[in-house]
């Protein structure tokens, strides 16, 4: 349920919607870890200015995880 939620709420921040993905992992920690990616001409939206997007995005995550530790992270995909 979680990642549909992200996902639902970063193809309403992109252009590229197609290419969205979130994937769910096992933390380092024990908790669950949801792994966005996003067309590369997108990343920029979905971190926002002084990453104000990503921040909000990983509070509202939380708060529908009830409690659970969930980890966001947003993938570069550009990057090697």
């Amino acid at each position: 349920m979680l990642e549909e939620a992200l996902e639902h709420l970063v193809k309403g921040i992109v252009d590229h919607d197609g290419d969205v993905t979130v994937r769910r992992a096992n933390g380092r920690r024990g908790g669950d870890l949801l792994e966005v990616r996003v067309h590369p001409d997108d990343l920029g939206r979905v971190i926002g200015r002084s990453g104000r997007t990503a921040s909000a995005l990983r509070e509202v995550m939380r708060a529908l995880a009830g409690g659970k530790n969930i980890r966001v992270d947003i993938v570069d995909t550009d990057r090697r």
